[in-house]
């Protein structure tokens, strides 16, 4: 009874992913993805950037940074205070599609992070206004 169980549950497992197979993002939403990787990896090696949350707010209070990047899963007061001191300091906000590991591996961290403040783009077009 425990095999027959087991595989149940073992085709049950495939079917649902399979399932999500076919969900996959569209190509467009995954060259966005991709180009927003690419500019901030750019940022990180050329120009200047705080992460995390505490030293992100320092930034924007003192009015040095450029942009603000928060990640899909960052908790939902977190992310209205950012907003908000953003939107008092006139910068702009980018929600990052990802969540927080993929926002700090984006960094080129291997730590999670869900608030990246961009203080200088360096020589990527980040800070340039997307469509």
């Amino acid at each position: 009874h425990l095999l027959i169980f087991t595989g149940a549950l073992a085709e049950k497992e495939i079917s649902s992913t399979n399932h999500l197979s076919t969900m996959a993002p569209s190509k467009k939403n995954k060259k966005n993805v991709e180009s927003m990787n690419s500019r901030l990896k750019l940022v990180m090696k050329s120009g200047k950037a705080i992460l995390g949350y505490k030293s992100g707010l320092k930034g924007l209070r003192t009015g040095k940074s450029k942009m603000v990047l928060i990640a899909s899963n960052c908790p939902p007061l977190r992310k209205s205070e950012v907003e908000y001191l953003a939107m008092l300091a006139k910068v702009q906000v980018h929600h990052y599609s990802g969540d927080n590991t993929d926002l700090g591996t984006a960094c080129g961290k291997m730590f999670n992070c869900s608030v990246v403040t961009i203080i200088d783009g360096g020589d990527s077009d980040i800070l340039v206004k997307q469509d």
